[in-house]
């Protein structure tokens, strides 16, 4: 912890709160929990405002963001501190306070700097930092899972194409402005996780960024006057998980069907659907639900395969649809739709929503139509009340009605900053806000309908406050390939980044998304990512946005041979999946997690290829592979007896390489844990040939 205290003409606390101030006639510092959290000197003052203007440049969902006209007020000196209440309240001379109080063992901190200058919309925020810790979060992180060094935005969009400086990035960018950035992300969230024992979570939906290049001090740059910090220090990180969970809210349950197989991803109608199911069941693979993105029916565009966004069952594809899903669930099967935030323009259900105002409309109040690949679509403006039974009523009825027991809340991330909504909300302000809203609507949909126990929506835009609503969170539209960036790698840090953030269901299409340029699904990619899904609390497939590109996953008998290994796997593991789930619900803790939440001790943990491998719970460890000709893995083994889990072979701390041949990832149980005989029966069960 800090030791540097300086000479206090003024020290101040709450005795058990945590907190204490200490102050002289022109600085002060505030501690929590003997941390210290800021430090105001003349030289190194704290707070900062000024004013600027946001452009945003706005593609396909993407988002290119420079602020203009900035202008600062450097130096705002310190003035006063009070006792106020319960708290502590610190002034500046141009009338900004920060109020610091605890409230249920955390910090919060009140940042006002508008109270005397109206004009005021940009603050920097100075956070003191120790040296050589390292830092998590900032919500889903695809490429770098430590951010420590790095300037991190914080802003819900499209992750563009690429993500890195690799051919499919420049091409996107040369061709239409459409590279990605590294920490472009579906899921964004200004909470950040310090390995020394505390978490900082910033209570604002405007676009801020956060500065970790420098060791001791990080800066916090908000588009907005007004926000609220809150903080805790613990000294184990899964107590500082469990408190920032009950803070921000976890998920509902998974029901009990979503661990007895893969959601199979398949479209083209019923007959062809059923075909496919029945193919892969015949091969011996375990389906629990039959997901068809297309049962609203398809559209064709540019990009592939994409769908016809009026949420009503295509009778031209998915003929009696009712009385299909009926017969499937009689036979253990699930059936999973898709629903998004956009209004076909061309469909039913947009000319009722337009008639009555319930889309979001531009600042010529006309619907702000979005181009989404290359066709037009409007947003249903969720400030709206009556929008919003309306919405819900589509879900129940046309959905639920029908006998879904799930779907893709797919979206969220497009609200342009010129929008304008039915309550007057700020664009700018609102843009990170509607992914949660989004995810409430559909929860209030499934709860109003009396099936919260029974069905899943899962979704892969998310800010602040989502984890509370959404069943399950999937990681975007990956490559189908291996690239770094934004192919199959990137699904391991980014379901650790969001476990941290309090999301403890989290899963990717298995096999990737994406299809484009030279890019194209491979049989081994398919075998690899099962192999991961296999130990994730979900087995979801997608056939992608050209499924006729690419190898699909009834490509021939030895991928199907696999994708049965590896669903019998999942399912085998049923009984740990549920008690890595009851230990979410009950402490938040997330079943893929970073080796830091059980050994912050060891610094090998906070390896950058530490990144690619992952504990799930606290008895298994994962490495998979990740890389295209991958044979063999090597793993890092923290402090306990571990067993590999196809040989039996008994390995202490240290570095491992381990046979890795499809079919048998480098798994590895503690020999110490309850579930060390149920493992070993496991991998008897599985022994390949």
């Amino acid at each position: 912890m800090e030791s540097d205290h300086q000479s206090a003409v003024h020290a101040s606390g709450h005795s058990g709160s945590g907190l204490r101030v200490e102050s002289n006639t022109d600085s002060f510092s505030i501690y929590f929990n003997d941390r210290l959290i800021i430090r105001h000197t003349p030289d190194s003052p704290c707070l900062s405002s000024g004013q600027g203007e946001g452009k945003y440049r706005f593609l396909y969902g993407l988002f290119k963001i420079s602020d203009h006209n900035v202008r600062s007020e450097s130096n705002i000196p310190f003035q006063s501190r009070e006792t106020v209440g319960g708290g502590i309240s610190i002034s500046f001379d141009t009338g900004a306070t920060l109020s610091c109080e605890v409230e249920e063992n955390r910090l919060h901190i009140r940042v006002n700097c508008s109270s005397e200058n109206k004009a005021v919309n940009r603050v920097w925020l100075r956070i003191h930092g120790h040296v050589g810790e390292r830092i998590f979060g900032g919500g889903e992180q695809y490429s770098y899972l430590d951010l420590k060094g790095r300037k991190l935005p914080v802003w819900v969009q499209e992750p563009g194409l690429g993500r890195g400086h690799d051919l499919v990035t420049l091409r996107a960018e040369l061709k239409s402005g459409y590279g990605g950035s590294w920490f472009s992300t579906y899921f964004a969230q200004p909470t950040f996780i310090f390995s020394d024992g505390a978490y900082l979570h910033l209570e604002s939906s405007a676009y801020m960024e956060a500065d970790f290049t420098r060791d001791r001090i990080y800066g916090i740059h908000v588009w907005e006057p007004d926000f609220s910090l809150v903080l805790d220090v613990q000294s184990e990180p899964i107590d500082l998980i469990e408190s920032l969970t009950e803070y921000i809210g976890r998920q509902p349950a998974l029901p009990d069907w979503a661990y007895d197989g893969l959601w199979l991803g398949t479209q083209g109608g019923r007959e062809v659907t059923h075909s496919r199911m029945n193919k892969m069941q015949a091969a011996g693979v375990n389906i629990a639900a039959l997901w068809c993105q297309d049962w609203e029916g398809k559209r064709e565009t540019s990009f592939g395969k994409q769908l016809f966004w009026d949420w009503i069952y295509s009778g031209e594809l998915y003929p009696d649809l009712p009385g299909y899903i009926a017969d499937l669930k009689h036979k253990n099967v699930r059936f999973l739709g898709y629903i998004n935030p956009f209004l076909a323009i061309e469909g039913e259900l947009y000319k009722t929503a337009s008639k009555n105002g319930y889309c979001v409309k531009d600042p010529s109040g006309r619907d702000y139509l979005v181009t989404i690949t290359d066709f037009p679509a409007a947003m249903i403006d969720l400030t709206n009340p009556e929008c919003r039974r309306w919405i819900k009523e589509i879900i129940k009825t046309n959905m639920i009605g029908i006998g879904l027991s799930g779907w893709m809340a797919d979206f969220g991330e497009y609200i342009p900053a010129d929008a304008v909504f039915h309550d007057g909300s700020d664009a700018e302000l609102y843009h990170n806000h509607y992914a949660v809203e989004w995810a409430k609507t559909n929860r209030e949909a499934v709860e109003e309908a009396g099936k919260n126990d029974e069905i899943i929506f899962f979704m892969r835009a998310g800010y602040s406050g989502s984890q509370r609503y959404a069943s399950a969170f999937w990681n975007g539209d990956q490559l189908v390939n291996w690239s770094r960036h934004q192919g199959l790698p990137t699904v391991i840090p980014a379901s650790l980044s969001l476990g941290l953030v309090g999301a403890g269901y989290v899963h990717s299409d298995l096999g990737g998304y994406t299809t484009i340029y030279h890019v194209k699904r491979s049989k081994r990619l398919i075998m690899r990512w099962a192999e991961l899904s296999a130990f994730s609390q979900t087995m979801r497939s997608h056939e992608g946005n050209r499924p006729h590109i690419g190898w699909p996953l009834d490509g021939d008998e030895e991928t199907m041979k696999h994708l049965a290994r590896m669903t019998g796997i999942f399912t085998s593991l049923k009984p740990y999946h549920q008690a890595l789930s009851d230990e979410y619900q009950k402490r938040g803790t997330p079943p893929m997690r970073h080796l830091w939440l059980h050994y912050p001790d060891d610094a090998q943990v906070y390896t950058r290829k530490l990144q690619y491998q992952y504990l799930y719970g606290p008895d298994l460890l994962v490495a998979p592979i990740y890389k295209r000709n991958g044979r063999t893995r090597r793993a890092y083994l923290p402090s306990d007896d571990w067993v590999h889990l196809w040989t039996g072979r008994r390995f202490e701390r240290g570095w491992a390489r381990v046979s890795a041949k499809p079919g048998e990832p480098a798994v590895f149980y503690r020999a110490s844990s309850e579930w060390s005989e149920f493992m070993k029966n496991l991998a008897e069960r599985w022994k390949s040939d």
